[in-house]
Formats: C-alpha cells, sequence, structure tokens
C-alpha cells in the first residue's frame, strides 16, 4: 500500500490567498481529523453491525507518505491541530511510528489520538516520549458484561489499562461515552466516578446515525442535559468555550469534569473548525455529507501541492451551515459506518 513515489510537496504554497481556512460562513478551520484506516477490533451497536461492515481494499487506502503529504499541506493552510482516528488507529501496522513523524519531522505540535484503548495500552510510554498532546478513550460502561453486550467482544480489562496507564504517564484524557436508549443511570453514574479523583474530562455523547444500518432511525430520547441534571442536579455549567463540541460541568468535589456533545441535535455546528479525511482519502466537510474532494484521486494522478490547495478552498467555499442542512441535501439512504468515515 505505501509502494509508489509520492510527488514532492511544492516548497510553499504560493498564493494570493491567505494561508489560513475560512470557509463561507466565516469559520475558521484550523483542525483536521485523519483516519488512518476503517478497520476495527471492536463491533459497537451504534457504530456497525455484528458482521462487520466491508473494509477498503488494500490499494485504496492512502499511504502513510500519501497521509503525511496532505498533513504538510494542511498545516500550510493554517491547520494547527491533528487528530488521528479510524477504525481503530493501532489496527493499522505503523500507527505510532507514523505519529511520531508527524510530531518529530513534520512538527505538528497539538497531535492527538481517539483509541478504543484495545492495544494502545502498550504504546503509551512512547507516545508520553513524543509528548502526545491527548488521548480521547471510548469507554460507554465499567461494567463487564455490558461492555461485552455493546462491543461484542471482551476487552475492557485491556480498555482500562490503557486509561490507567495514560492518567500515570500524564498524558490528558478524554471518555467519549455514547449514551443509548438503554443505557442505564447505573452507568452514567459509575462512568462520573472515574473524574471524582482524577483530572479526566468525562464527555457523554448524543448517539449518532451512523451504525452501518440500512435504515435511518428516528431517535427521540429525552436531552442528554435533562437526564444528567436529572441524576447530578448539582451540575455547575461552563461557559461553552470557542469552538468546543461539548457543553461541560464541573461536580463539586471532583477533579474532572463532565460534558454533553449533542452530536444529533447539532448545536456546535455555528463554530465548526474541523475537517475530516477518510481512509481512503476522502475530504469530509461535514460529518453528514458525502464527501466533497476525492484527495487520494488528485495525490495520484500527481497534482501540485498549489492545486491542491486551491481545489481545498473552493470545497470550503461552499460549505454547509450545518449539519441538518448537509443531511436533507445529500439525500442520504441508510447508515454509513462511523469507522468507514473517521468520527
Amino acid at each position: 500500500m505505501d509502494s509508489g513515489r509520492i510527488p514532492s510537496r511544492d516548497s510553499a504554497l504560493e498564493t494570493s490567498h491567505s494561508p489560513s481556512l475560512i470557509d463561507n460562513h466565516g469559520r475558521p478551520i484550523n483542525y483536521l481529523r485523519l483516519a488512518i484506516t476503517d478497520r476495527c477490533n471492536l463491533r459497537c451497536r451504534y457504530c456497525m453491525p455484528e458482521e462487520g461492515v466491508a473494509s477498503i481494499k488494500h490499494d485504496q487506502a492512502l499511504s502513510y507518505e500519501e497521509l503525511e503529504r496532505l498533513v504538510r499541506l494542511f498545516q500550510g493552510l493554517g491547520i494547527t491541530k491533528v487528530r488521528i482516528t479510524g477504525g481503530e488507529p493501532f489496527v493499522r501496522r505503523g500507527c505510532y511510528e507514523f505519529m511520531k513523524t508527524l510530531k518529530q519531522r513534520v512538527g505538528i505540535e497539538q497531535l492527538y489520538l481517539t483509541t478504543n484503548g484495545v492495544e494502545t495500552y502498550r504504546y503509551i510510554e512512547r507516545l508520553k516520549e513524543i509528548e502526545l498532546s491527548g488521548i480521547n478513550l471510548s469507554l460507554d460502561t465499567l461494567d463487564r458484561a455490558r461492555f461485552k453486550e455493546l462491543t461484542r467482544r471482551d476487552h475492557i480489562d485491556k480498555v482500562l489499562l490503557t486509561l490507567n496507564r495514560s492518567l500515570e504517564a500524564g498524558i490528558p484524557v478524554k471518555i467519549n461515552s455514547v449514551v443509548m436508549e438503554d443505557t442505564s443511570d447505573e452507568d452514567i453514574i459509575n462512568l462520573v466516578g472515574l473524574v471524582r479523583d482524577q483530572a479526566i474530562s468525562l464527555r457523554f455523547i448524543e448517539q449518532m446515525p451512523f451504525s452501518g444500518s440500512s435504515e435511518v432511525h428516528d431517535r427521540s430520547q429525552k436531552s442528554l442535559r435533562e437526564r444528567l441534571v436529572t441524576i447530578f442536579p448539582e451540575l455547575q455549567e461552563y461557559n461553552r468555550g470557542i469552538a468546543s463540541t461539548a457543553l461541560e460541568f464541573s461536580l463539586p468535589g471532583h477533579s474532572g469534569t463532565v460534558g454533553i456533545i449533542e452530536g444529533r441535535s447539532r448545536k456546535f455546528c455555528a463554530t465548526c473548525n474541523k475537517v475530516r479525511i477518510t481512509p481512503e482519502g476522502m475530504l469530509k466537510a461535514c460529518l453528514y455529507d458525502d464527501g466533497v474532494l476525492d484527495l487520494r484521486e488528485l495525490l495520484r494522478k500527481g497534482v501540485k501541492d498549489q492545486e491542491l490547495a486551491d481545489s481545498i478552498r473552493v470545497c470550503l467555499n461552499h460549505r454547509y451551515a450545518d449539519g441538518h442542512e448537509t443531511e436533507a441535501d445529500n439525500g442520504r439512504e441508510g447508515e454509513p459506518s462511523m469507522a468507514s468515515i473517521g468520527g
């Protein structure tokens, strides 16, 4: 997959344009979510069917050389934060070495990782050495039976090992926990217990329509905010930060914070500062679009960086106002898997 000559990066993006990416709604874009694989070692119910989803072929995925070139390009366009996602990033061989390259050779200062933690515990010390900026760990329950039911795998011990080793290494940790229709108050209470003595940012996420199902479901449920305030009436709200996807709360007597990501209601779209690249190289201006630019095709045609940059700017100058508008105009049938689009 990594074979083949990649056209060298232009010495500079000489252009009359500003180096910053700003969309047609005036939103600065400085955050890139880079999915390096669509494969995963869990089968979470809200992400994919039990039998999994068909993975892209080996040569359809971007090579690490192509990924590095794109990161350099976006860095030149003002991207300051890069998050490595999947699927599960550590399913792909060479993941750590690629992250080390981004930190030490490309010079990405804000490099983050989103992981399910099943294999990540093996790499914590090395991630500490390259000064990883933080880990987002997916964890929906602390109950072994419930974990196995949700993920269809019995790996909770490995996930908790990743959590504990990350905290011991001093790597900032955020826990992402999807709240489903059958998530119990007990699950929520136990997870909140993790932030009592640890400076963890725990974020509860509204379930979104990316389960890989063939049908689109209308999921109506009591709002997460209403539910959390009912369970923890002493929650104190922070002001939402600029471009923050989470509404955060402090809890008296707790070292960490509790947050809500309203992905289904899409209340954070007005300050969205991110773009995504899928494993096969499709640029997504919104989680809910079908892709706005085939970067892989352009890379493998041998286009120069300036042409790539201009194409990216054109796409982001036609960005939808929010996820609702995006979804309505794309007319999606069925639910793509979150693993295939980079989360």
